[in-house]
């Protein structure tokens, strides 16, 4: 295996630790349990979505060797010279699947580590992203704050400071990624007729609302109106990636900062397989499976690390950590691990008999709070759909679900499986509520003899939150209860939702916070 740099990683010889460096550590592999052919890395972030690219990026500026397992490819950003980057709705192939024959739309395509990955659980089919920026790369770009502290406070414990985390975790994310609200004069627009309506009608029904902050370069979006950057935002293609460049995914901020620092390296096609505790309980070990574009294992690695951190995204962790329980690698793993995983309450409404508006113009531009909702608090945001019949709109409703979801160790295929209730018969309440706020709104609606009319959709869950919650499986800076060193800094810390908002900006926010806790802790030997 060929290796950009070895300057500041370690391998294993024999029984004693090399370093490429300066500066040798000795460690034998008898007192160790590290075995020849361990590479070895002070700490080890396993994937690079918004906690791993937070991570990442703060251990880096401290100076602590790290090393970043990334399962996706490394996607060029586009740019006036590359505008074909990503697969697009309209003509989908492998770039918008990950190693699936099929689309998240049911597109036949070639098997090819692609973007997006649609999981087929046991009752529900999460979405995880795929490549170096995770789910940065797919997702709405909607920086939407959870504005309701008591709304908050009923999901995650009064341990975590909201106004700390609101004025100054979640601001020096917005910081870093700069969001604002989509331009008067792009929202003039024919393409974002959509979202004009869903004001007009949010604010005719009483409801407060406004235009989202996204992380959307707005100048792009003014050349793509101009045709002289590819249609891609005003043409509402989110799912598969964004080739106009219009997009401020973690590849352009976080992560390129990150590498600056000299001290992190990111390996993408690294699989990560198993992680593990060796004997000395001083390190930890991660098996992982190099791959090739077409998911064919070039080779089996292990790398050992005294700093674990997470973030492969609520199912990767939560499996990751499951597994690891249940073949005794990590057999100190509390009774939480891989239990309370929800949906973030992500429900799917079509909108039909309205005026004759096109429903295109991207990404999701404004929010409809309904925090006071008599059965249970709910937002609603419109959403683009590139292929609606005119008259019609989408909308993502996001609500606190019953985080019932729990995650099972099967011995017979090695495999770890989610398994989530009738999302009907566990999350009435929810459902009930969500209905409630679509009928108040199509109901202050009708004109010129037209009722607005609201088809409820329960469909792939955008945004899958829990399985090693804060709290209960990690304390309230993400290091797992039972071990040192080891962290959650990713979607699986969430208690099955954000409380009523894309869960993106939370994330990133919790994973400043603890970021913030852990280095110091670890420069004192600590954690």
């Amino acid at each position: 295996m060929v290796y950009k740099s070895f300057s500041r990683r370690h391998f294993l010889q024999g029984a004693t630790l090399f370093s490429a460096s300066v500066g040798t550590s000795v460690l034998t592999s008898s007192r160790t349990g590290a075995t020849i052919g361990d590479e070895y890395s002070e700490a080890v972030v396993i994937g690079s979505g918004y906690g791993g690219a937070v991570a990442a990026l703060r251990l880096g500026q401290a100076g602590i060797q790290t090393l970043v397992l990334e399962r996706g490819r490394r996607w060029e950003i586009p740019s006036q010279n590359n505008q074909d980057v990503f697969a697009t709705y309209r003509k989908p192939d492998g770039r918008a699947a990950w190693l699936s024959s099929t689309t998240l739309f049911g597109d036949s395509v070639d098997t090819y580590t692609g973007v997006l990955e649609t999981l087929r659980e046991y009752g529900a089919n999460p979405l995880c992203g795929a490549g170096v920026g995770g789910g940065s790369l797919v997702n709405n770009a909607g920086v939407v704050v959870p504005k309701s502290r008591y709304v908050f406070y009923q999901v995650f414990p009064r341990s975590i400071d909201y106004d700390e985390l609101l004025h100054v975790y979640f601001a020096r994310v917005r910081k870093m990624l700069e969001p604002n609200p989509i331009p008067s004069d792009i929202l003039a627009t024919k393409y974002y007729e959509s979202t004009r309506l869903f004001q007009e009608h949010a604010t005719r029904a009483g409801f407060t609302n406004y235009l989202i902050d996204l992380a959307v370069d707005w100048n792009v979006v003014r050349n793509e109106i101009a045709g002289t950057r590819v249609p891609s935002t005003i043409n509402g293609e989110i799912w598969f990636g964004c080739n106009s460049g219009a997009k401020k995914s973690l590849d352009r901020n976080y992560i390129p900062l990150a590498e600056q620092t000299k001290y992190v390296e990111v390996m993408p096609l690294c699989v990560v397989t198993a992680i593990a505790q060796l004997p000395n309980e001083k390190l930890y070990r991660v098996s992982y499976n190099r791959i090739n574009t077409s998911g064919k294992i070039l080779e089996t690695k292990t790398v050992t690390c005294r700093y674990l951190f997470l973030a492969a995204g609520s199912i990767g962790t939560s499996k990751l950590l499951v597994k690891a329980k249940a073949t005794g690698k990590l057999p100190k793993l509390n009774e939480h691990v891989g239990k309370c995983w929800g949906t973030n309450g992500d429900t799917v409404g079509h909108r039909s008999n309205l005026p004759p508006i096109k429903d295109q113009g991207g990404f999701a531009g404004a929010i409809l709070e309904h925090y006071d909702n008599p059965i249970s608090p709910i937002i609603l945001m419109n959403y683009p759909q590139w292929n609606n019949p005119i008259g019609s709109q989408e909308c993502l409703g996001m609500g606190i679900p019953e985080p019932k979801g729990v995650f099972k160790y099967d011995a017979s295929t090695d495999s770890v499986n989610l398994h989530w209730p009738s999302y009907l018969q566990t999350n009435k309440q929810h459902i009930d509520a969500t209905k409630l706020t679509y009928k108040i709104l199509d109901d202050a609606n009708f004109k010129d003899g037209k009722q607005p009319s609201t088809e409820f959709v329960y469909q792939n869950v955008a945004h899958p939150s829990g399985g090693a919650t804060i709290g209960k499986a990690c304390d309230q800076y993400g290091r797992v209860f039972g071990y040192q060193a080891l962290y959650v800094v990713d979607g699986a810390l969430l208690p099955g939702s954000a409380g009523g908002a894309n869960p993106f900006l939370t994330i990133a926010g919790l994973a400043e916070r603890a970021m913030d806790k852990i280095i110091p802790r670890i420069k004192h030997g600590d954690w």
